[in-house]
């Protein structure tokens, strides 16, 4: 099934580089009016100059770290009184490749705060200001490995679970209504990630790792075909509708009166 991304304003945050920065190129190129988002003002005002120039949208600069509280409610702010936004990316991530044992407390907690905290804020105030004006999309950006958690030491991977499993409740809150939602999963994608993270690209397989303006094309493609999940690498769609099937056939047995057999005294 198509669904037409709606016209209007997009605002992304994490636009100054990698997946933010192809995602306000490509919506500046289908017509789309931009709020950028991101710590680096420099930045944003060198791509906001060059995608009006070549493409003669409104773009709009909002410098704001989101690891800080009061910009959070900043940009919030903007989402809610602005009624031309009618796309909200919440791109913006990091990824502190450390684990829990000997690792940064302090790094970690910062990752929690932006993966995790000013996302959801950020989601509650695009989808309370969608419902109200009757039109609207939220793309959340995840990972593939909140579906692989074992992949990535310490709680990076568990923060894009909870992207991908916040995203999925919110279609379940409003699937009948005029706001949709997508959590998008990308897989290694070519961007400054790695050297934020400390990983080398080089260890890894060239074939595992993604140009991003096709991962964003991809991710954009998945959300015209009205998909709640977007994995831009996932060959085989069936494997995913059989891992959702399985789930699904978990429900009736997760909350009952009694223990599992496996479970009782002998």
């Amino acid at each position: 099934m198509s669904s037409p991304i709606p016209s209007g304003t997009a605002l992304v945050t994490g636009s100054s580089s990698g997946i933010g920065k192809s995602y306000a190129q490509q919506l500046a190129r289908r017509g789309h009016d931009l709020v950028l988002v991101a710590r680096d003002a420099a930045r944003l005002e060198a791509l906001a100059a060059e995608l009006r120039a070549e493409t003669g949208r409104k773009v709009d600069v909002l410098p704001a770290d989101l690891g800080v509280a009061g910009d959070v409610e900043r940009v919030a702010a903007r989402i809610e009184a602005d009624p031309t936004i009618t796309l909200v990316v919440n791109n913006a991530g990091i990824g502190t490749g450390s684990g829990v044992t000997g690792g940064d407390l302090a790094a970690t907690m910062a990752m929690v705060q932006l993966n995790v905290t000013a996302l959801t804020r950020l989601s509650f105030a695009a989808v309370n200001a969608f419902t109200a004006r009757g039109n609207g999309t939220l793309v959340n950006v995840a990972s593939v490995v909140a579906l692989a958690s074992e992949a990535f030491a310490g709680a990076y991977a568990a923060t894009k679970a909870y992207v991908l499993s916040f995203t999925q409740s919110l279609n379940g809150e409003l699937k009948d209504g005029p706001v949709r939602v997508q959590a998008v999963l990308p897989g290694y994608t070519r961007t400054e990630f790695f050297d934020r993270a400390g990983i080398d690209p080089a260890r890894l397989p060239a074939d595992m790792v993604m140009p991003v303006d096709d991962l964003v094309a991809a991710a954009l493609k998945g959300l015209e075909l009205g998909e709640l999940v977007t994995i831009p690498s996932l060959r085989d769609l069936d494997k995913w509708k059989a891992f959702e099937a399985a789930r699904s056939a978990l429900h009736p047995e997760l909350s009952l009166a009694s223990p599992a057999e496996r479970y009782r005294a002998a």
